[in-house]
C-alpha cells in the first residue's frame, strides 16, 4: 500500500504522465472515485500513438490499424458502441518473387503456410533455417511430383527464409531479432483479427472524453524528473523541462517502454534494479506505415496481375495466380525484392494492403504499405530532413517524391500501372514516423528480442512495481499489460484501468464512488 496512514478519510492527488489511452483510462477511473488528477503531455493532443490523419481526404490511423481479437476485448466493445466499422480482410494474395516475378499461386499458398508454422527456442530465422529443408521436400513430394531436385529444393528453401521477414509486420523487428521462446506473448484475444476500416477516431472520443473534461491536462509539458518520496505519506515531485515543479500523492508513468529506455535517468532516486532490467530486457519495435492514395484505385480493373511482370518464378503451366472477382487482392507481398537497389540495397521485403477492397463507405483508392527495421529507420531517416509527414501538394514536395521513390518500383508491380501518367501518379503520401518520434520512444510496441530469457518475468516486474509503487511511481502502458494483450491498444487501455484501481485500492477507495 502506497497511501498515508490516514488514506481512508482523504482522495489523492494523482499526476499522469502522458495522455495515450493507458493515462486516459487511468484518468477516467480515478475521476469517478473523486480523485484530483493532472495529466502532463508532450504533445499538442490527446492519444499518444493512437491518432489520424488525413491523406488527401480520408481519415486514416496512423497508429493501430487492427482489432486483436474480439473476445473479452473492451477496445473492440466500443468500437461497436460507436458504430465503427470493423472488417475481416480476406486472405487472398499476390506474391511477388525477388525479381520482381509472380509466384504461382500454389508456391505463394505454401510459403506462406511455412512461415507460419514456426515454433523453436532460438530466432525466427535460426528455426526456419534449420527446419525448412525437409519441409519444402515434403511439399514438392506432395504438391509437385517429380520436382524435388536439388535446384527446386534450394530456390524454395531461399524463398521461405526470405518470406519470414514478414514477420517485421508483426512484432516491428527483423526474424533474426525476434525471440520464439518468447513469440508467444506476441500471441493475442481468440477470435478474430479485425481490421479497423472506420479508423479510432470515435473510440478515442469517447476514451479521452472523461480527462479533458475533468482533469488538468497540461499540453506541451515534458516530463523530465520525477522525485519520489522518501517516507509514507509524502509527495512525489513530477519537474518538467520548462522549469516547473508540482507535488503529487501518486504519479502514474505511462511513457512508452522506448521513452523509457532512454530516459531512466528521470526517476530520483533510481529506479529499483528489476525494474531497470527489465527494461533494458525488452525489446521495442520499428514498425511505421506508408499511405499512398490516388485519384482512383487503377489497380482494381482487374484482367490479369501485371503483365509487366513477366513470367513466374514457378513453372510455365501456373503463369499466374488466382484473383478475387472484383478486388485485387487484399495484401501484396514483395519478396527481398532485388529491382530496387537504390532505396533498398539491403533487398528488405515489403508488403501492402489494398484499402480499396475495404467495405463500402470506408474504402478509398489507397496501398498501406507496412515497414519495420531498416526499412522504418530509412523512412524515418527522410522524414526528419522534412519534419513533415504530409502537406496539401505531396505529389510536388520533396518528402513526398523521395517516399515514392522508395516504394514506386513496388506500386509498378501492379496491374494497370503506367509510369508518370495520370491515375498512376500519388495524390498523397503519409508516412506515420513513429521510428523518428522521441515521445514514441523512437519506435512502435514492446517485443522480445533474442538472447531474452526472462521476458514474461521482465512484464511483471513492470507491470507490479515492486520497490517502485511504495515510493508513489507506478508504471502503465501496453509493455505493462496482462500478456495476451501485450503490444496491443487494448493491452494499454486495461493497464491504464487496473494501475488506477491499484491506487483506489491503496487509498481504500475502490468500492467507494
Amino acid at each position: 500500500m502506497s497511501g498515508p496512514l490516514d488514506a481512508r478519510s482523504q482522495k489523492p492527488c494523482v499526476a499522469i504522465v502522458g495522455a495515450g489511452f493507458a493515462g486516459l483510462r487511468a484518468a477516467e477511473v480515478l475521476l469517478k472515485h473523486g480523485c484530483t488528477v493532472a495529466i502532463f503531455e508532450a504533445r499538442n493532443r490527446v492519444g499518444g500513438r493512437l491518432c489520424q490523419a488525413r491523406v488527401g481526404p480520408h481519415l486514416v490511423d496512423m497508429g493501430p490499424n487492427w482489432v486483436h481479437g474480439t473476445q473479452d476485448n473492451p477496445v473492440f466493445e466500443l468500437l461497436k458502441s460507436t458504430g465503427t466499422l470493423t472488417h475481416n480482410l480476406p486472405d487472398d494474395e499476390i506474391t511477388f518473387a525477388p525479381n520482381g516475378t509472380l509466384l504461382c499461386e500454389d508456391e505463394a499458398e505454401y510459403l506462406n503456410d511455412s512461415s507460419a508454422e514456426i515454433d523453436a527456442n532460438l530466432s525466427l530465422l535460426d528455426y526456419i533455417k534449420q527446419n525448412v529443408e525437409e519441409k519444402v521436400k515434403d511439399y514438392l513430394d506432395d504438391k509437385i511430383k517429380g520436382q524435388d531436385d536439388e535446384a527446386n529444393v534450394e530456390r524454395l528453401k531461399d524463398l521461405v527464409v526470405k518470406l519470414a521477414e514478414l514477420w517485421g509486420g508483426y512484432t516491428g523487428a527483423t526474424p533474426c531479432q525476434q525471440s520464439l521462446r518468447f513469440l508467444w506473448l506476441e500471441e493475442c484475444l481468440e477470435e478474430e483479427t479485425l481490421f479497423c476500416a472506420g479508423t479510432h477516431a470515435k473510440v478515442l472520443d469517447i476514451v479521452s472524453k472523461a480527462a479533458l473534461d475533468g482533469a488538468d491536462v497540461k499540453f506541451g509539458h515534458i516530463v523530465n524528473r520525477i522525485c519520489s518520496r522518501s517516507q509514507k505519506g509524502g509527495k512525489v515531485t513530477v519537474e518538467t523541462r520548462d522549469g516547473g515543479k508540482e507535488d503529487f500523492d501518486e504519479v502514474v508513468v505511462t511513457c512508452p517502454l522506448g521513452w523509457l529506455k532512454k530516459n531512466t535517468n528521470m526517476f530520483q532516486p533510481e529506479l529499483p534494479p528489476r525494474i531497470s532490467q527489465a527494461v533494458a530486457n525488452l525489446g521495442y519495435g520499428k514498425l511505421d506505415k506508408v499511405y499512398i492514395t490516388f485519384q482512383q484505385a487503377w489497380w482494381e480493373k482487374m484482367k490479369e496481375p501485371s503483365a509487366t511482370a513477366g513470367p513466374t518464378a514457378g513453372s510455365d503451366s501456373r503463369l499466374s495466380q488466382k484473383v478475387e472477382k472484383g478486388h485485387y487482392p487484399t495484401y501484396t507481398t514483395f519478396i527481398t525484392p532485388n529491382y530496387a537497389q537504390e532505396t533498398n540495397p539491403e533487398n528488405l521485403y515489403q508488403d501492402c494492403i489494398n484499402l480499396a477492397a475495404l467495405p463500402k463507405g470506408t474504402e478509398h483508392p489507397t496501398l498501406l504499405f507496412y515497414t519495420s527495421g531498416s526499412t522504418s529507420d530509412y523512412v524515418a531517416e527522410i522524414m526528419s530532413r522534412s519534419r513533415s509527414s504530409s502537406t496539401s501538394d505531396t505529389s510536388s514536395s520533396p518528402l513526398a517524391a523521395d517516399l515514392w521513390q522508395i516504394f514506386e518500383p513496388y506500386v509498378s508491380r501492379l496491374p494497370n500501372y503506367k509510369a508518370g501518367q495520370g491515375d498512376c501518379i500519388p495524390v498523397d503520401i503519409l508516412a506515420t514516423g513513429w521510428t523518428s518520434d522521441e515521445f514514441a520512444g523512437f519506435g512502435s510496441y514492446t517485443g522480445f528480442p533474442v538472447g531474452s530469457t526472462d521476458c514474461d518475468k521482465d512484464i511483471e516486474a513492470l507491470r507490479d512495481g515492486v520497490g517502485l509503487v511504495e515510493r508513489g511511481v507506478w508504471l502503465a502502458g501496453e509493455h505493462t499489460a496482462p500478456f495476451e494483450f501485450s503490444a496491443t491498444i487494448t493491452g494499454a487501455y486495461i493497464s491504464g484501468e487496473k494501475v488506477a484501481e491499484r491506487i483506489l485500492d491503496a487509498w481504500s477507495l475502490k468500492d467507494k464512488q
